[in-house]
């Protein structure tokens, strides 16, 4: 490690770790490697004390604070980091450096502070030059590296991501190495998240055609004990070489690497990743080249994204995990977990269980924690007990008792509806902090009366749909199923026809498309809530939320994300996406009545006379789909009462100076907010403590970014793949066959990119995403199962779906042209 903390310019065998505030991300691990005894490219870093230096010189100023400048002002500090002159006393460091290495063609690569973290890869976001060639070169390419800092990309990706230090750069200099082939290694499987395996990416030429995407490189899987188990060769693609006179050339004809990257290159490579990542102590994604016989490595970053690593589940739990990830899409915060995520939603459905089947469901054991933050979701072990085989009388009685068609006629419900007013019209600003506190056990009070409801009427759901799949099957009509089932008149639907409705009316008032088509999101919002010109469109728009604004757009199961009610801009986005044209012609009625039309001309429906039977059968299979989706939509009334205790609590928090942002409230475990007392009354000590939890649970929060609770090789062994051509698969939520471009949507706020005939691909669904369906030509989602409520609306549409696949949204890319058929197995 450097002894001082003032240099400019180093070479890489003088840094170490502990330089990350100096040498950025990139060039700290780069020095740890070359103190390690890896074999890496000779080269120096520019410190980010002379990047600041430089924009001080040249009266440019970074953004100071916690914040990040907006794009346009970004745009403007780039542009005129790329005007500016490197003043001559700092360029002169570099030349020397440049000198001493040789003076020879080099890779000039950014190295931010704000790279290669944990949880935060920033792949890409900073530039590289390479095969750069001369001093003056060498300069200008640091200076483009300075202004990449500020490019929209990556000032988008640090806001998305929560960065929110001030980022500053530094830059790498390293002799090129004129690789016969190269590519990347991860030691972990980033895809199963499998722990002993070494996945390596490698094509001809150098490694930037591999980590750029213009080649499908060589693929393959080296096992813990140094064996190929898996091995594919790479398509056509681009080779990237180095000219002699600077700069790279591009040729088409990439591809395979195979007759270069023999086996036991594989070895020397697979092994040299075990030790780098040994000696980072975590998996590590590390750019590699190899040149003459020898193995250089030119970078190494800790492998973002990882799903945890795969657990052993028999079928029965796999097919209750692939269910809860759907709940659980994302990583729940302390304070979902212990407010309502397990108290609440998984212990109903646990409960739900119990009462049904006399099978026990340890909730807490699905969500380990580590640091107060959950680490991953671990399948439900539903374990039967002597109370299973009383199971039969408990449901007998309820199926005969309880008809689905009449349950909003049960005096529980009317008392549920009461219960849930009280709570929903109390004041939360106008309640003592005592009184806020209380509010969790009281709807989870209320909650637990709905459910007995609703554990009642189940049972005569289950047996209805049994029936009338027993009456298809029977009478050769079994495919006509779910066609019989669209078109049941929903909550969900009546929903989703109201903002088709809109829509069109949006659609035939100029004024309003054309608010709705050229202004951004918020001059968009500021028109219609604010001028008299959306009256009508208003007052339509307040009498949606008032009856469905209460439901989820990320999870049921969560109380971090947003409702429909708190976040107009959903609304607002999702009428942009159903605006560009009308619904698809083909509707959930249109199926419901072509079924019923081919299930009583069936000749053997004819000669036993069993056409009105099944569709009476039919008819009370609907009312009780109706009430598994219209019940599930009620629960969720109560949720909005917790949530609106959460946010005033976390504003007295924030104004008591207990936390810095009242959305910090959701990293505490509701027994700790409990305990602290009036936040007035909260003394320095106790504040210091808990700012610094805070900040504990966030950093490590942070260290999973975006990776999957579940690895995909727990619901779905093998990742198993009916076509072995197939990209990706999963379980059919609907039969049928689509082609279009894929269009990857990873969250409400981006439904509007949705367009006419592209494949939605989403990390899940539930039925905020459902309007889309009318627009999609299919459906492709990592999470859910064929019993999902998406893929049972998707259905309705007759649209393909295929939920659970685990990686659809990492493997397919928006514009990608795919086809999505069910193949039996």
């Amino acid at each position: 490690m450097m002894t001082t903390s003032c240099w400019f310019v180093a070479p890489l065998s003088a840094i170490r770790a502990g330089d990350r505030g100096l040498a950025g991300g990139k060039g700290a691990n780069l020095g740890e490697l070359v103190a390690a005894g890896f074999i890496v490219p000779a080269g120096f870093v520019v410190s980010t004390r002379l990047y600041r230096e430089a924009l001080e010189r040249a009266g440019l100023q970074a953004p100071a604070g916690d914040r990040l400048l907006t794009v346009r002002a970004a745009a403007s500090l780039r542009s005129a980091i790329e005007a500016m002159t490197i003043p001559e006393e700092l360029a002169s460091q570099v030349r020397d450096a440049y000198t001493v290495l040789g003076e020879g063609p080099v890779a000039v690569r950014s190295s931010a502070t704000a790279e290669d973290l944990p949880g935060a890869a920033f792949a890409g976001q900073q530039e590289t030059f390479l095969q750069v060639l001369g001093a003056d070169a060498v300069l200008e390419a640091v200076r483009g590296c300075w202004a990449s800092l500020w490019a929209q990309r990556a000032v988008l990706y640090r806001e998305r991501v929560g960065y929110r230090d001030v980022p500053a750069i530094a830059v790498v200099v390293q002799r090129m190495v004129a690789s016969e082939f190269a590519g990347v290694a991860f030691t972990a499987n980033p895809v199963s998240g499998v722990r002993d395996e070494v996945v390596i990416e490698a094509s001809p030429g150098l490694g930037e055609s591999v980590v750029s995407g213009v080649v499908t490189p060589e693929h393959v899987v080296v096992d813990g004990r140094g064996r190929i188990k898996e091995r594919r060769a790479g398509g056509a693609g681009v080779i990237i070489r180095g000219q002699a006179s600077g700069g790279v050339s591009r040729q088409a004809g990439g591809g395979s690497a195979v007759a270069g990257l023999d086996a036991g290159v594989v070895r020397e490579l697979a092994g040299t990743a075990v030790r780098i990542a040994a000696h980072f102590g975590r998996p590590q994604d590390i750019e590699w080249a190899y040149d003459g016989g020898t193995l250089w490595v030119v970078q190494t970053r800790p492998l973002t994204a990882l799903p945890p690593a795969p657990v052993k589940a028999n079928r029965v739990d796999r097919a209750a995990g692939a269910v809860c990830a759907e709940l659980v899409p994302t990583r729940p915060y302390p304070l979902d977990v212990t407010a309502w995520t397990v108290p609440g939603w998984f212990a109903i459905l646990a409960r739900m269980v119990w009462e049904l089947a006399g099978v026990r469901i340890d909730v807490k054991a699905m969500f380990p924690e580590s640091g107060g933050v959950v680490t991953q979701l671990l399948p439900p072990r539903p374990r039967p007990t002597w109370r299973t085989l009383t199971t039969p009388g408990r449901v007998r009685r309820r199926w005969r008792r309880y008809d689905p068609a009449l349950w909003t006629r049960d005096p529980r419900f009317a008392a549920y509806e009461d219960r849930l007013d009280e709570l929903a019209g109390q004041d939360p600003s106008a309640m003592s902090w005592s009184e806020l506190m209380q509010v969790p056990a009281q709807v989870l009070d209320l909650m637990n009366a709905f459910v007995e409801l609703r554990i009642d009427y189940l049972p005569a759901v289950a047996a209805r749909l049994l029936r009338l799949k027993v009456l298809l099957a029977l009478t050769g009509a079994g495919a006509q199923f779910w066609p019989l089932m669209s078109g049941a008149p929903t909550l969900t639907r009546a929903g989703n026809d109201a903002l088709q409705a809109m829509a069109e009316q949006i659609r035939l008032n100029p004024q309003w498309r054309h608010a709705f088509t050229t202004l951004a999101d918020d001059p968009l919002i500021e028109a219609v809530w604010a001028t008299d010109t959306f009256d009508p469109l208003r007052a339509a728009l307040r009498a949606w939320l008032k009856a469905f604004g209460h439901r989820e757009t990320t999870s049921a199961a969560l109380l971090c994300g947003p409702t429909w009610e708190s976040d107009p801009q959903l609304l607002l986005g999702q009428l942009r996406a159903l605006l560009s044209e009308p619904a698809t012609p083909a509707t959930m009625v249109d199926q419901r009545a072509a079924a019923q039309t081919t299930v009583v001309r069936r000749r053997r429906v004819r000669w036993t006379g069993t056409g009105e039977v099944i569709l009476r059968a039919a008819a009370a299979a609907g009312a009780g789909m109706a009430f598994r989706e219209d019940s599930h939509f009620h629960a969720l009334r109560a949720r909005p009462v917790l949530i609106r205790m959460v946010v005033e609590a976390g504003r007295r928090l924030h104004h008591a100076e207990v936390v810095g942002d009242p959305s910090d409230i959701y990293h505490l475990h509701l027994a700790e907010l409990q305990s602290l007392g009036d936040p007035a009354q909260v003394g320095s000590p106790q504040k210091a403590e808990v700012q610094q939890l805070i900040r504990s649970r966030a950093a490590t929060r942070a260290e999973f970014g975006q990776a999957p609770l579940i690895s995909p090789a727990t619901l779905n062994p093998g990742v198993r793949r009916p076509d072995p051509d197939a990209l990706v698969s999963g379980t059919p939520g609907g039969g049928g066959q689509a082609t279009g471009p894929v269009r990857v949507i990873r969250e409400p706020h981006e439904f509007g990119r949705l367009a006419p005939g592209e494949v939605l691909v989403c990390p899940y669904t539930n039925p905020a995403w459902t309007p889309l369906f009318q627009r999609a030509a299919a459906v492709v989602a990592d999470t859910g199962s064929f019993g999902s409520h998406a893929a049972i609306v998707a259905r309705e549409y007759g649209i393909p779906v295929v939920m659970g696949t685990g990686i659809g949204t990492r493997v397919l890319s928006d514009g990608q042209r795919v086809r999505v058929e069910w193949c039996p197995r």
